[in-house]
């Protein structure tokens, strides 16, 4: 039972990977083919890989899987403010695909839902404006009452990003897949590495 279970939930990520990248579906995607070189992540702790061992955050298990380089430019306890006085780094790069994801410290003190959306959309701007495509990685904004969840999903229909949903669903709750109450240890990492590469490989073809 227990297999079969498995091969369920890996048929529901292959097909939801194949709908998600439909013809029409991926000709909507801005600056997609990107002419870019460097694939790079940037956010917050969940980016560092606090809580993996080394080379076990979800950005190295993509890295290895891709078989390409992933610059990493995660800052722990970054906020969207934060995001928006660090996005010249991407200055030094010549960004082909970014994975954007922060928002979660912005929940976590408190910081107003429409003050978090105006600053990813700018982020996002920001980066599709080098000519690079936005992979968009959603957090909850809350356990409960999920605040961020249509927020992620209008910036996605606004600015055509990429998008893959709430990458810690699933985890919160579980200790074999925590360090912390909010970081994932080196299974959670992997699991979310699961989640994000079939978007990403169809993003880098």
């Amino acid at each position: 039972m227990k297999f079969l279970i498995i091969i369920g939930g890996i048929i529901l990520v292959v097909v939801g990977g194949l709908y998600f990248f439909s013809p029409s579906s991926i000709a909507t995607i801005t600056n997609l083919p990107s002419k870019g070189s460097d694939i790079i992540a940037f956010g917050d702790s969940l980016v560092e890989g606090v809580g993996s061992t080394g080379g076990n955050d979800f950005v190295s298990v993509l890295s290895q899987k891709i078989g390409q380089p992933i610059i990493n430019l995660g800052h722990a306890g970054d906020t969207t403010e934060d995001g928006l006085a660090r996005i010249k780094k991407l200055d030094n790069y010549n960004p082909k695909v970014v994975l954007l994801l922060v928002g979660g410290n912005d929940h976590l003190r408190k910081i107003p839902v429409a003050t978090t959306h105006e600053n990813l959309a700018v982020l996002i701007a920001n980066i599709q404006s080098r000519g690079a495509v936005v992979l968009l990685l959603g957090v909850r904004g809350g356990l409960f009452n999920d605040r961020f969840g249509k927020e992620f999903e209008d910036l996605r229909d606004t600015y055509h990003t990429a998008f893959v949903s709430d990458v810690l669903d699933g985890l919160f709750g579980h200790p074999q897949y925590m360090s912390d109450e909010v970081h994932p240890n080196s299974a959670g990492y992997s699991m979310i590495a699961e989640r994000i590469y079939p978007v990403l490989v169809e993003l880098i073809r």
